[in-house]
């Protein structure tokens, strides 16, 4: 299939981009590389552009005769949100429905979308169903939840078919060292961790350890980016066969708190970093896990890494490489 991905040079579509390539796709990754890498598009064409402007987007849709867009091009940090929301429903919203008006303009059959689970905001149940309501306390959130409407208000009014994917807590990196999460001061607590391992970071800091979990700090849903990647190809496949458009968390359904995650990082790495523990950080729910019944129903989607010394150890591995890669640059 020829396929367009947008921010397929960032550290989950890399992946991504790498799995469809194995499948056997044509693929043309369209990037500004303001957090992605040209390094990291390992398949097919690498097109430098901004999804801000509509007359670039709509020239590389007259060139290529896509068959399915995955849309991943987005900024995600939380803080960063609410501090600049303008700039997250400009990247995230507005230009989103610059990237529909040429799905439908060129009528492009189907189409993945990188979603979040801050749609669901902060829900009273830790396990969360795609059902449940949508209520996001941050731009970043409010910004996924304009554009998943969108899309399916376009879907409804077109032959358009889509997935959107709801993802939960994505760490890890390619299990062989080719690709992982290289984003200039990342968020993440693996990767923070994993760079306080290798020595990037002094330390780290921990946000609320009252919470009602069993060691009193917060505890997450962390999936692999490879088998997130998966969930894509398949999402694909899916459609391509005749399956409907839906909307799917991705995530195992179980989860692990931020001191076990740290601890597990100490002991991966056989480094004891500094962590310091202070108050909460307004917005962070107790618990949040995926309830991932449905993607396992309609995709038949099953994790092959769903084991946190796994998704650690490739996170730590990819860090010591990633450093040495920069050092080498310098």
């Amino acid at each position: 299939m020829k396929v367009l991905v947008t921010g397929g040079a960032g550290y989950i579509g890399s992946h991504v981009v790498r799995q469809l390539g194995e499948a056997g796709h044509d693929i043309v990754v369209y990037d500004n590389l303001s957090t992605g890498y040209e390094w990291a598009v390992t398949f097919g064409e690498l097109v430098i552009g901004d999804l801000a402007d509509v007359e670039a987007i709509d020239q590389l849709f007259e060139k290529h005769q896509f068959e399915a867009v995955l849309h991943f091009a987005a900024h995600i940090v939380v803080p960063e949100s609410v501090e600049n929301p303008l700039k997250y429903y400009r990247n995230n919203t507005r230009n989103t429905l610059n990237l529909l008006g040429a799905i439908e303009k060129h009528q492009v059959p189907y189409m993945v979308f990188s979603s979040t689970a801050a749609v669901y905001g902060m829900p009273d149940e830790k396990v969360l169903t795609e059902d449940m309501p949508l209520a996001p306390i941050n731009p970043y959130g409010a910004s996924k939840m304009m554009s998943e409407q969108m899309i399916r208000d376009l879907s409804s009014a077109s032959n358009l078919k889509h997935v959107i994917l709801r993802y939960f807590n994505v760490a890890g990196a390619n299990l062989e060292g080719r690709l992982g999460q290289a984003t200039p001061e990342a968020t993440h607590l693996i990767k923070v961790a994993c760079e306080c391992a290798r020595g990037v970071r002094d330390g780290m800091k921990v946000f609320g350890t009252d919470y009602e979990t069993r060691d009193g700090t917060c505890v997450r849903d962390y999936i692999h980016v490879e088998d997130l990647a998966k969930a894509h190809v398949m999402a694909l496949d899916y459609m391509a066969k005749g399956g409907q458009s839906d909307v799917l968390n991705c995530g195992y359904g179980s989860g692990f708190t931020v001191n076990e995650v740290i601890r597990v990082v100490k002991e991966s790495s056989d480094v004891d970093f500094a962590v310091e523990e202070v108050g909460r950080r307004a917005g962070d729910p107790d618990a949040l896990m995926a309830d991932n019944s449905k993607i396992k129903r309609v995709l038949g989607w099953e994790p092959d890494h769903n084991d946190l010394e796994v998704i650690v150890k490739s996170a730590l591995n990819w860090e010591g490489l990633w450093q040495e890669k920069k050092s080498a640059k310098k």
